[in-house]
């Protein structure tokens, strides 16, 4: 017959240092006469295991053994005790939307442009989902909160919508490899509830092809660093990223090499520069220092609206990335450059992965006279030597 209820309140308290028991797997161990804890002993799969219950004399003697007694009934159940007492920690420290979407961004980081610096994987998390749900558990987001959250941008905001969707259904397959318990299906559900978009695909509008030459003669006349920036970008037609954070050491020569993790096809970009754009490059430079191609105060990046609010003061509609669509228009209607020249000019994959490892020239030597022709067109022929 198991013997318990060996101790007493007053026994406990003149015990020395040592494991002294109780009954039923119940212990108490003292490291010394006055400081102790409750450890119980249970099989668990044919394994020993001990659980803590507590510290002695915080956890008096009665409360150790109700604890113990719970314990001994959740195993009858077939449940393991120490196991369900560590699920049930986990949902008091619960994994809030903000700290799971933070530790997938920091997993995804290395597989991210720029390591993602630019702040455009976090950005619609940031406006629409962050500041509305972020202290809430993630276990506790399903197609209802996610519905609630993106009916008011669904059909206005589709762009902004689809990315938020997408990164919070990485964030659940993050939260759910850390082992809470969380629905990989309620951004799917979500989008059933939401319905099909009625929204149209909007263009980032452009200026028409002819239209550039004189825009460009009035930003000859600007003295700022966007106005620079912004008839670099027409000359190149590169995008407003690569131009906002290009660095002077990736110019080489007359030619400006952005490397694989700064374009968005995640491969290196040449482009032959033109004498305007090497004359302009020459006029950006304001300090021995400077590291950026056309830095913001203290060589910081230019911010990503400044050369657009100089197209807004003007009251025109079209935006930066606009020029690239202007290019293409203007090649095809009045040069005979061939169609992989016209795209690689403007840093698209051509062909199939076959094709473009065997053609490794990028072209530039064509891409060199097309630019120059583009040149001639933009300047109208007489190219703004003083800069």
């Amino acid at each position: 017959m198991t013997v318990s209820n060996k101790l007493t309140q007053m026994k406990a308290k003149n015990l020395g240092a040592g494991k002294h028991f109780d009954g039923q797997g119940l212990m108490l161990v003292k490291k010394r006469k006055d400081v102790g804890k409750w450890i119980l002993r249970l099989v668990v799969n044919g394994r020993r295991r001990e659980m803590g219950l507590g510290r002695w004399p915080d956890v008096s003697i009665g409360e150790a053994r109700d604890s113990a007694a719970e314990a001994r009934k959740t195993l009858r159940s077939g449940a393991d005790p120490v196991k369900a007492r560590q699920d049930a920690k986990r949902r008091f420290d619960r994994l809030t939307v903000s700290d799971a979407i933070d530790q997938c961004f920091e997993a995804r980081q290395a597989e991210l442009k720029g390591d993602g610096k630019a702040g455009r994987w976090m950005s619609p998390l940031s406006v629409h989902v962050i500041p509305k749900i972020g202290r809430s558990a993630i276990e506790d987001v399903d197609q209802h909160v996610l519905k609630r959250i993106f009916d008011p941008i669904w059909h206005e905001k589709p762009d902004a919508a689809r990315k938020a969707m997408n990164r919070m259904n990485l964030t659940l397959k993050h939260a759910a490899a850390l082992g809470v318990d969380v629905d990989l299906q309620a951004v799917m559900k979500a989008q059933a509830l939401l319905g099909r978009r009625r929204h149209s695909v909007k263009h980032i509008p452009s200026l028409p092809f002819q239209e550039v030459p004189s825009f460009y003669r009035s930003l000859c006349k600007k003295e700022t660093m966007a106005a620079l920036a912004l008839r670099f970008l027409i000359l190149t037609v590169a995008r407003t990223s690569e131009v906002r954070f290009g660095t002077r050491d990736e110019i080489e020569g007359n030619l400006w090499v952005i490397p694989a993790e700064r374009t968005k096809t995640g491969r290196e970009h040449r482009i032959p520069l033109v004498q305007e754009a090497l004359r302009i490059v020459k006029r950006a430079r304001v300090g021995d220092g400077q590291k950026l191609l056309f830095p913001a105060k203290g060589d910081n990046p230019m911010s990503d609206a400044a050369m657009s609010a100089l197209m807004k003061r003007e009251r025109m509609d079209a935006r930066p990335h606009g020029f690239r669509s202007s290019f293409r228009s203007w090649a095809e209607e009045c040069t005979d450059a061939q169609f992989e020249v016209k795209e690689a000019a403007l840093g698209q994959q051509v062909g199939s992965s076959t094709v473009r490892a065997y053609q490794r020239s990028s072209l530039i030597q064509a891409r060199r006279q097309l630019n120059f022709q583009w040149e001639m067109f933009v300047t109208g022929g007489e190219p703004n030597n003083s800069v």
